[in-house]
């Protein structure tokens, strides 16, 4: 945990305790507030929250289970650590589920009932590139990504993207600097638009996994320099 003198929680009232404190976690966790390896201490966050210890576990065996934390024996949960690997893995799966939910969204007739909503999400996104809001930009460019998949109508693909979705938006919090022109991903995301709008499924799938291709070449591209740069000086680096 952090070792700053001003308490990294404001305590909670006591109604749903596990779950609102779970979410407090990941969001810690995904800012970069708590960083891979890190330990999460059970006495220090329910000092802080002003709760018990119970409630505290119960949140971290949830975010063990979605993959955020990892529990070791006798020396309780820390954030879980990705290697590059992992991370390409991790693409190569969203790749598949996005890549049919584009198409599936043109099939099924969705796309003009999500339109609007997708532009509002690409210029929110251009304007946090604008302001350096990095990691409120990946939140909003992931939440563009969902809206198709939940619009696509396939429940399991939505079920696997919300895992993944965190775990990629966790791993690329500890890059500073993901792309060299934010502002220019977040546009990318009209050549997405106007595939679904061609009203072609191949085309849709096309667009969909050339702009994934690129943001897997890029951030795990990241991850393996940073590896690199861990493995020379024996220390890591972000």
């Amino acid at each position: 945990m952090s070792s700053k003198s001003e308490p990294l929680f404001q305590p909670l009232a006591r109604d749903a305790l596990s779950q609102r404190i779970a979410r407090m976690l990941t969001d810690a966790i995904v800012s970069g507030k708590l960083k891979p390896g890190e330990r999460v201490a059970e006495s220090v966050i329910a000092r802080e929250f002003g709760v018990s210890r119970a409630p505290v576990r119960e949140a971290a065996r949830l975010l063990e289970s979605a993959g955020l934390l990892v529990s070791h024996a006798n020396r309780g949960f820390f954030v879980r650590t990705i290697d590059a690997e992992d991370l390409d893995s991790l693409y190569e799966l969203r790749l598949c589920i996005e890549r049919e939910a584009a198409g599936r969204v043109v099939r099924e007739g969705k796309v003009e009932a999500i339109i609007d909503r997708l532009r509002d999400q690409i210029e929110d996104m251009v304007g946090m590139s604008e302001e350096n809001q990095l990691i409120l930009q990946i939140g909003v460019d992931l939440q563009f990504h969902r809206l198709i998949v939940e619009s696509s109508g396939n429940k399991r693909f939505l079920a696997v993207f919300d895992k993944l979705a965190w775990e990629i938006q966790a791993c690329t919090a500890m890059i500073e600097t993901v792309f060299d022109e934010p502002g220019l991903v977040a546009r990318n995301h009209y050549l997405i638009i106007d595939a679904l709008l061609s009203g072609d499924e191949a085309e849709a799938r096309a667009a969909m996994e050339y702009h994934i291709g690129v943001a897997r070449e890029t951030v795990v591209g990241r991850f393996r320099t940073l590896e690199a740069e861990e493995a020379q000086t024996g220390g890591p680096k972000a």
